[in-house]
């Protein structure tokens, strides 16, 4: 009978069964449920990011109202006297007011009113409408009924529909009313109000002779028609056997009412406006005017509902207009403008581009680096963590916009050193001899901690910039909040999906060099890194002779350090907040 002993230049034997156990151990060997659920998120992930809502800016609620104040003829001096003061001494007992701005100009007074950061909209909104009702009463008589306007980016019209062409105004009109009911119909629109459009109305032109022939004064005519254009509230009758409303018909309705309008009687005989003026339509003088490539244009500014997605509203906007217009006359003309989706096709765009270069450059870092199997297995982290965010940050109720897209083009190359740790030493224990499912198992086991912590440190760096004050850190929040989803989702990927992966489809042996690597680092006998091959083999080198020399190491770290500073501040160009860029509108 002989025995045998193992010798240092043996392969190690698999690892004892002690590392099979443990709670990650016991989700990993529940490889069809851990699958299932990553094709289940994955679906979500997708589902998830085709539904969301798609913006270029982060809908933020700005804590800013403006409080707007006709008055006809008044100077600049007088409105600050009589209609600022009065208002700004109500407003100023506002709950969480910051700040308290007036303007005052000629017919005109505004008073811009900045709240905390943190306020209650709606509260705030009532509250302002209170103080300014309050203040009213110390307001000129003949001021104007303020108005209180509040900052709602959602509010701005995300496509413009123009109606041109050289027809009839009524006519261009008409359509207008027609089409706006069209869009209104459309269940993601809020509203399509109407602008370059003049209000109609009826022109009466009285003839001065005709008066005097009937001996009729012209207060007479405007009484008679004042007296008869009223909504008056009828009341109820009670018969005593019932109860039933009155409706007495006030108002003209049609151009005949007013032509019949009786003006004088006199026994059977009856003077009606008729008579002694005429009669036809026309509109307001204008106050604004609206051109479309130089002609005359009615818009209509479609804004859409709060959460609902731009790129689809529009597409649906288009439709109805294309579907309704389609058999209108060649003479008018249907255009759109300042369509917001485009604006956010480029931004987005451009930014998914971004993200596929740095998911191509990072790929092919790690394809050199693990070869093209284990490289696969990293790759797969990327599409899964940002599909693994986009289904969080969707129940989250948040929208995809540009911070958002940001944050994955940042998170791009951070997110695989999960993996890559993971994948790199279930390598490494292939290559002492371990099974492979074994392996990614005691990967997942050993790197936990190393990983949590790597990832927890990262995080660190950016949970301060969720406290930033103001609408500057409301509006940049989304991007650490995408970091912290991306890359939280990016430790589930790496410790749960990636082990069951890669322990089926994972890399099955390997090279001999490998081994030999394994070997000399398995800790089993003294390391000769001169017997290191490849880039472990110059890495070890190079931390050999630098380990007998740390002083210099210490002093260099510093003095690179101190230089970068010195050079900064001898070179600073300064501090910005936005950077500089050439505007796509003008207004």
């Amino acid at each position: 009978m002989s025995a045998t002993t193992d010798t240092p230049d043996s392969p190690l034997p698999p690892a004892p069964s002690d590392l099979g156990r443990g709670p990650i151990a016991n989700i990993l060997s529940r490889p069809r449920a851990v699958l299932t659920l990553m094709v289940a998120m994955i679906i979500g992930g997708i589902l998830a990011y085709v539904s969301i809502p798609k913006e270029a800016n982060p809908d933020i609620d700005v804590p800013i109202f403006y409080v707007s104040i006709s008055q006809q003829g008044i100077s600049p001096e007088d409105a600050e006297r009589l209609l600022i003061r009065p208002m700004e001494t109500e407003l100023r007992g506002l709950d969480g007011i910051k700040e308290i701005e007036g303007i005052a100009s000629e017919g005109h007074a505004g008073i811009v009113l900045e709240f905390d950061i943190s306020f209650d909209k709606d509260q705030a909104l009532i509250d302002v409408r209170e103080k300014v009702d309050q203040a009213r009463a110390e307001l000129p008589d003949d001021a104007e009924e303020p108005q209180v306007f509040e900052t709602n980016f959602s509010l701005i019209p995300t496509i413009v529909v123009s109606l041109s062409g050289n027809v009839p105004e009524r006519t261009l009109f008409r359509k207008a009313k027609e089409l706006q009911d069209q869009i209104e119909a459309v269940p993601t629109v809020l509203e399509a109000s109407m602008s370059g459009q003049r209000e109609e109305l009826v022109e009466i032109l009285i003839d001065q002779n005709k008066l005097e022939s009937y001996s009729i004064r012209p207060q007479e005519v405007l009484d008679a028609v004042r007296n008869n254009n009223r909504l008056v509230a009828a009341g109820a009758l009670d018969s005593g056997e019932g109860r039933f409303n009155v409706k007495v018909p006030g108002l003209f309705e049609t151009a005949d009412d007013i032509i019949n309008l009786p003006i004088i009687a006199d026994g059977d005989g009856v003077v009606t406006l008729g008579d002694v003026a005429s009669i036809k339509r026309t509109f307001k003088d204008a106050s604004v005017f609206q051109r479309f490539n130089g002609e005359p244009a009615i818009a209509l500014e479609v804004k859409k509902r709060l959460g609902t997605n731009i790129i689809e509203n529009n597409e649906a906007v288009r439709e109805v207009v294309d579907r309704y217009t389609a058999d209108w006359p060649g003479s008018v003309n249907v255009d759109y403008a300042l369509d917001e989706s485009r604006y956010i096709f480029e931004v987005i765009g451009s930014l998914q581009s971004s993200i596929i270069t740095a998911i191509s450059l990072v790929m092919i870092v790690v394809v050199a680096a693990l070869g093209a199997r284990s490289a696969i297995l990293v790759g797969i982290a990327i599409p899964t963590s940002f599909l693994l965010g986009f289904l969080i940050i969707s129940v989250a109720g948040m929208t995809v916009n540009i911070m958002v897209l940001f944050g994955l083009v940042l998170t791009t190359g951070m997110l695989v050193d999960s993996a890559i740790v993971i994948v790199e030493y279930a390598d490494r224990k292939m290559a002492e001899g371990v099974p492979r499912q074994q392996a990614y198992i005691q990967a997942a086991q050993r790197m936990f901690w190393p990983v949590f912590s790597s990832t927890a440190t990262t995080l660190a760096a950016f949970i301060p910039m969720l406290l930033w004050p103001g609408v500057p850190g409301e509006f940049m929040s989304y991007l650490p909040i995408m970091v912290i989803v991306v890359l939280s989702a990016s430790i589930v990927t790496a410790m749960v999906f990636l082990p069951v992966i890669g322990g089926l489809v994972g890399k099955t042996a390997a090279r001999a060099k490998e081994q030999g690597n394994a070997q000399l680092l398995s800790g089993t006998h003294k390391v000769d890194v001169n017997e290191l091959h490849g880039i472990t083999g110059i890495y070890a080198r190079m931390l050999l002779r630098l380990i007998k020399i740390p002083e210099l190491v210490i002093i260099s770290i510093i003095g690179i350090a101190v230089s970068v500073l010195v050079y900064f501040g001898s070179n600073n160009t300064g501090v910005e907040f936005f950077v500089e860029e050439e505007p796509e509108r003008a207004v």
